[in-house]
């Protein structure tokens, strides 16, 4: 921990002279005012002590991301593993904790598989999605399991809500034959806002993995291509009487993601979000919100030879239901409910294929003595597999402003505790689940300091999270037969830092991750967490060209939990730039990956080497 905390205080230092202060921060790159995720309600970013991450539809054009996980890597407090290319499977660390310790939304309906545990970030379609919310630290106070490290939660495309409608239409192609189309058409009549959204992203893609692992490896040398269509509906209709507002969505993607494996090499693939949510004012400090969905994690698997192998079908019925009271001007009360069935439908017969959990939570968010805010939320759920968790999270945060100008110094601290239910492979998987199973749980502490400045943005947070009943597979020496069990115990520590400014006229974004992820009973490091991780982003425009760079570097990790396979660090450069023809024109060009690096994130999995991307892009 001494050393993270010196390596920080290094890099702040290094970096804070080369600030201009006469130069104010874009507000392209400032920290967005508003966000959902971290109380449930819209709520101002500068009243939380809760660390938060938002891209926006602009972040994501502008960066030139194409995937979900390309957009999270970098991001500070979250590292991204992918065992390949486009589509292959990924793994998201958030704060050294585990990859399903993360709880996934999209549009409020939890997503992801009841068999793993884990959510397909490499299959939610990127063209689709409007706005991704990052809270990082326990949230099981709010959204009940799997938010120990944190909670990922997606908004798809919703358009501009005008009564001429608006179009956007893209496409684009590059290296290892990816290309890539997408359109979106919205728009607002009366009372009524509409939008219809479809993508389709496709690649050759690259081989997976090195083609020569001795006796018993994998040798398919051959490019493991993706392919991924996706489409989004969403409609809505605001009634004046009690300021009612009704809407509906819907987003799928469909598509098949090939692999190098023993047994199976391919998956044809469902992933989908529908539901509908109702808001009203009961009276007119009273709004209650009621929302119903369902999401689908559907997989089929195939052999090389193209012959079926297996079906793991997941299915979620989520109910919500939301109460806030705004009691004062400075007070205010949120009671909430949430109902979830999850089933599972396999070719593998499981021993139960079906549990429901059920969380009752209320939350409070108050000012006092206009600059300090108080954040406190307590929650109890009924799981059908291993019973009652009461979970609480408390958390304070003081803005004190100084000078003639707007400058602020923030303080913040906060104390949660969160819990993560097993999945239905570690209960219910023939003779490897495990009934008597616990649930996961964990406590952490953390506190920070932060600036907002006419010239400078910045913020640095230390947490410290310790997890009990970490659920590990159990080998029998004499009978080799494995079970799941709560043996485990993990500690976190870590420090996050960001800034942002404007340097000569040039946009400048920069976090950076030191972490310490142990294993309290090994004293080893936590598999496949890198300790170290830098995100630097850098723009301009210069008329109608905008150019930027983005640059992601990464320490070391192991590949596994005896800490004897090491996978090697890397630095990556990406360049981009776009040209606007004119007001509803533009073109786009990315080069990543300049200068072809050869690295891994999981041993033995190729990543992508040299390439580049161009496209032309169409909003009237």
């Amino acid at each position: 921990m001494q050393k993270i905390i010196a390596s920080s205080l290094l890099l702040a230092g290094f970096n804070t002279p080369a600030f201009s202060q006469d130069t104010p921060v874009d507000p392209s790159l400032a920290l967005p005012e508003q966000v959902v995720t971290a109380t449930r309600s819209e709520t101002a970013r500068n009243q939380l002590a809760t660390a938060t991450t938002v891209y926006t539809r602009k972040d994501i054009d502008r960066l030139q991301v194409k995937t979900v996980p390309e957009l999270l890597r970098g991001s500070a407090g979250i590292d991204v593993t992918q065992t390949g290319g486009y589509g292959k499977n990924t793994s998201v660390f958030m704060r050294g904790t585990n990859s399903d310790h993360i709880l996934v939304l999209i549009d409020g309906i939890k997503i992801g598989s009841a068999t793993t545990g884990t959510s397909p970030f490499e299959y939610i379609p990127l063209d689709q999605v409007e706005r991704v919310e990052i809270t990082r630290g326990p949230n099981s106070s709010l959204y009940g399991s799997e938010a120990i490290g944190g909670v990922i939660q997606i908004f798809t495309r919703k358009g501009e809500q005008k009564e001429t409608p608006s179009v956007s239409l893209e496409t684009g192609g590059g290296s290892y034959n990816t290309y890539k189309a997408a359109g979106t058409v919205s728009g607002k009549w009366q009372n009524t806002w509409y939008t219809l959204s479809a993508s389709r992203l496709a690649s050759e893609g690259f081989n997976a993995q090195q083609s020569s692992f001795g006796k018993f490896g994998v040798n398919q040398p051959d490019h493991d291509g993706y392919t991924n269509t996706g489409v989004n509906a969403r409609i809505g209709h605001h009634f004046d009487a009690h300021n009612t507002d009704i809407e509906a969505f819907f987003t799928r993607a469909q598509g098949r993601n090939e692999y190098d494996g023993n047994t199976v090499n391919k998956t044809e693939y469902i992933e989908q979000v529908a539901g509908t949510t109702l808001s009203t004012d009961i009276v007119d400090n009273w709004r209650s919100t009621i929302r119903l969905g369902q999401s689908l994690d559907w997989g089929d698997q195939f052999t090389p030879k193209g012959a079926f192998s297996s079906r793991f079908d997941s299915t979620r019925w989520n109910a919500t239901w939301l109460n806030q009271f705004q009691v004062t001007d400075d007070h205010q009360v949120m009671l909430g409910s949430d109902y979830r069935l999850d089933e599972v439908n396999s070719d593998t017969k499981y021993n139960e294929s079906s549990r429901y959990d059920v969380g009752v939570f209320t939350e409070l968010h108050s000012r006092f003595w206009d600059d300090h805010f108080l954040n406190a939320s307590i929650r109890w759920d009924k799981n059908q597999a291993f019973g009652d968790a009461v979970t609480g999270n408390i958390g304070w945060r003081d803005n004190w402003h100084y000078g003639k100008g707007n400058d602020t110094i923030s303080t913040f601290a906060s104390f949660g505790n969160a819990f993560k239910a097993p999945t239905f492979n570690q209960l219910y998987y023939p003779n490897f689940g495990n009934p008597n199973l616990k649930a996961e749980q964990s406590k952490s502490v953390e506190v920070g300091l932060a600036g907002d400045h006419d010239w400078l943005q910045w913020e640095v947070r230390a947490y410290h999270t310790d997890i009990d009943n970490l659920i590990a597979v159990v080998t029998n020496p004499k009978t080799f037969v494995s079970t799941s069990e709560n043996i485990g115990k993990a500690q976190l520590d870590g420090i996050e830092t960001e800034m942002s400014t404007q340097i000569l006229g040039w946009n400048s974004k920069l976090n950076m991750s030191l972490l310490s992820p142990e294993n309290r009973i090994t004293n080893l490091r936590l598999p496949r967490r890198a300790d170290k991780t830098l995100g630097f982003d850098l723009s301009r425009s210069f008329g109608d060209f905008d150019v930027g760079t983005h640059v992601v570097a990464q320490d070391y990790r192991f590949d596994d939990v005896a800490n004897k396979t090491k996978v090697g660090g890397y630095v990556t450069l990406d360049f981009r730039t776009d040209y606007h023809l004119n007001k509803n024109w533009q073109l786009s060009a990315n080069f990543k990956n300049a200068l072809d690096k050869k690295y891994q994130t999981v041993n033995s999995y190729n990543t992508e080497g040299r390439n580049f991307f161009v496209s032309i892009h169409y909003n009237n």
